[in-house]
């Protein structure tokens, strides 16, 4: 599994604090860059390709990864094509297609988009500062079909409020969401990745809840959108297969699942993570430093640090990972994981966790809750 950061954004919307910067005018450099890091990095790429031989994915996310220019695309087509990539997905954004676009993902060997939709109703967007609107999501979406695409993947974006403070009536924004799964089921997509919007200290959104600018929708309604997010796509033929995310018959994401699998990655670009199995490592976000040490090969600014897993680390996360899943994991695994039989008991009797053969999991209807079932764990 391969991950590369394009590092660069137009504007920054109002939820992210992805690690971005606009001063497109260091791309060049950031090529050169990723190119060392790819060289300096080769002997951890060829291990793990050989290591991981059914789960080969190229996933390119950002930023805003549209906005790359041809030198981008061709590292990356070398990349897929270096390490026999199967699965080749590309972050874009609606306002990025163009038919010229297209054909470059496709002449690259890109074989699988992302898109970042969020929501098709323009006051909504407007208020996550998103530079396209709602016609614009679907003429893109209809560009990539057109263009060849048969593996799309949609993002929706639920639990915000767009009105000033935070003062629409939750009836409204429920309804308001409706649209947004309706809307998106007509274009039938083969993937849809849904996430509850969170309020990160360092993005727009977390500065003005910090000012008393922002409140957060009940958890109430956050819960009831989710569960219609469930309904409604069940019945359009999606299955849900992880907490966010919903596919049509063969096209859950490879990337993404062998995350939830701990399957050993790398990262590339400032930002990006690394795991070998025991070990972290992430590059900085940092693109000044990134570029001095992989261009300019001053070695003296060290742009990464790492981290060695304990077991318990260990036990935690393939707790946390495994019961994201909607298949969740082997009881005999998280039998041996469970230091806490008493609330291992306790949730199954409540039915916050569910036993059917050999495997445990968390209950569809209990996934909105699942951190607390998890961190209980």
């Amino acid at each position: 599994m391969i991950y590369v950061h394009f590092p660069f954004c137009r504007t920054f919307c109002t939820y992210c604090d992805f690690y971005s910067v606009t001063d497109k005018g260091k791309e060049k450099e950031y090529n050169e860059a990723l190119l060392g890091e790819i060289s300096a990095r080769k002997s951890f790429l060829d291990l793990m390709s050989s290591s991981s031989s059914d789960v080969k994915t190229l996933y390119v996310g950002g930023g805003t990864p549209s906005l790359a220019g041809g030198k981008f695309f061709e590292i990356m087509a070398s990349l897929a094509a270096r390490y026999c990539v199967g699965e080749f997905t590309v972050e874009v954004n609606p306002d990025d297609v163009t038919p010229r676009l297209v054909s470059l993902l496709r002449e690259c060997g890109v074989n699988r988009v992302s898109m970042g939709v969020q929501s098709f109703n323009d006051v909504s967007l407007r208020w996550m500062n998103r530079r396209h609107n709602s016609a614009g999501a679907i003429r893109a979406y209809r560009l990539l079909r057109e263009g060849g695409f048969d593996n799309i993947s949609l993002d929706l974006i639920f639990g915000y409020d767009p009105a000033p403070s935070g003062t629409s009536d939750e009836a409204d924004l429920l309804s308001l969401w409706r649209e947004d799964l309706t809307r998106i089921i007509s274009l039938e997509p083969e993937h849809i990745s849904a996430y509850q919007m969170g309020i990160e200290a360092e993005s727009l959104l977390g500065c003005r809840a910090q000012r008393g600018e922002y409140n957060e929708p009940s958890d109430e309604l956050c819960a009831a959108q989710y569960e219609m997010l469930q309904q409604m796509l069940e019945y359009a033929g999606y299955c849900q297969y992880e907490i966010s995310n919903f596919a049509k018959k063969g096209f859950r994401s490879k990337h993404n699942s062998a995350y939830w699998e701990r399957v050993p990655y790398i990262g590339l670009g400032p930002g990006a993570h690394s795991f070998d199995g025991r070990c972290r490592m992430w590059n900085l976000s940092d693109i000044e430093r990134y570029i001095a040490y992989y261009h300019y090969n001053d070695h003296s600014v060290l742009p990464f640090e790492s981290e060695e897993l304990d077991s318990e680390d260990i036990r935690v996360e393939t707790i946390m990972l495994g019961l994201r899943r909607c298949e969740g994991m082997e009881l005999s695994v998280l039998n041996d994981l469970v230091s806490d039989r008493e609330s291992f008991n306790r949730l199954c009797s409540c039915g916050a966790l569910a036993i059917e053969g050999d495997r445990v999991f968390i209950p569809k209807e209990r996934l909105f809750v699942s951190d607390s079932v998890i961190r209980e764990l």
